[in-house]
């Protein structure tokens, strides 16, 4: 195992083929509106996970674990990928709209993540594999406790929800608190209450371990590992193209998303399709679980397998190609 990350200077892969697919294929355009039929999602699977959790109320302990791995897991995943969706302003093309859909999205998931998701993940792009700004990365504390221990290895990704929760105090030079995720987190505790009091603790517990098992040891849980673990020389971003994407909305397409952040789930197979030459060469997953049995049992892996940019400054930042105003890309 490696006792430190990969660093490389060049920043830019996913700016320059992205540009040279737009060079080449400007019909790409044409892939970049919001797609509001995804609120439409949103609304049915919180109803479904609330709807579930009512019915656990007078089943055993036992089977809301049972119910939450097995279905809840799936659901919350996906209701993840819809945050992600308003992350970027692809479910409405006003952000307070985008907002707003993606704290309702959190009745499901019990705890308030939304905004901070919001705020930190749009630094993961702006700023793809710095270490003091991007918090997919973990802090050279957290991978020395890890190590390539697979017990480890496996209790880390059983717990990677509570990880990614605190990741943000790694970078410094952001400040936590805002308005939009004050209002989240006072929203969502207030809906917990409510669903504790209303549909029952079970229903509650149901919702946190669905939530739990999403972003951890469970077959959706491999997407986490896959999206930027190295596990080719140089390659850092890595797609999945198995059959789990169709459980949560093509979030497998992480490439073809860095490449174009402006272009909304039900658009990027068609982005894969019309520039194969730019992705069938890159390395990529058919299975999420075999991501997580390599990264748990390889103990050439651990979570230092990442490629680390020197920081830039200034007009040397990561640029990405979606730095272009809103009206630019949904004029056309």
């Amino acid at each position: 195992m490696a006792l430190d990350f990969t660093y490389d200077q060049d920043h830019h892969v996913h700016v320059h083929r992205a540009r040279e697919i737009f060079a080449k294929y400007p019909q790409v355009r044409e892939l970049m509106r919001p797609y509001p039929i995804t609120a439409l999602w949103a609304v049915a699977l919180v109803a479904t996970q609330w709807a579930v959790g009512y019915g656990l109320s007078e089943v055993s302990w036992i089977w809301v674990f049972v119910a939450a791995y097995v279905f809840g897991a799936f659901v919350n995943h996906a209701l993840y990928v819809i945050m992600h969706e308003c992350t970027h302003n692809l479910v409405f093309r006003d952000k307070t709209h985008n907002n707003l859909l993606g704290i309702f999205v959190d009745f499901a998931l019990a705890a308030p993540s939304a905004m901070a998701f919001r705020k930190f993940h749009l630094l993961h792009h702006k700023y793809l594999g710095q270490y003091d700004m991007d918090g997919d990365i973990v802090s050279h504390t957290e991978g020395r406790l890890v190590g390539n221990s697979a017990w480890r290895k496996a209790l880390w990704v059983f717990l990677l929800g509570v990880s990614q929760g605190l990741r943000p105090l790694k970078i410094k030079s952001v400040q936590f608190a805002d308005k939009w995720i004050i209002a989240n987190i006072v929203v969502v505790v207030a809906v917990d209450i409510v669903v504790f009091l209303v549909l029952g603790p079970k229903a509650l517990a149901y919702l946190g371990l669905s939530t739990l098992f999403a972003l951890g040891l469970h077959p959706v849980g491999g997407r986490w590992i896959q999206e930027h673990f190295t596990t080719k020389e140089g390659q850092e971003t890595y797609s999945y193209y198995g059959p789990l994407n169709k459980t949560c909305f093509n979030m497998g397409y992480h490439n073809e998303h860095h490449d174009f952040a402006s272009i909304p789930w039900n658009n990027l197979p068609k982005l894969k399709k019309m520039a194969p030459e730019y992705y069938d060469n890159l390395k990529s997953y058919r299975s999420w679980t075999a991501v997580l049995w390599k990264f748990i049992f390889d103990p050439s892996m651990s979570t230092y397998s990442r490629i680390v940019h020197t920081p830039k400054r200034g007009a040397d930042r990561i640029a990405s190609f979606d730095d272009v105003p809103a009206s630019a890309v949904h004029s056309s």
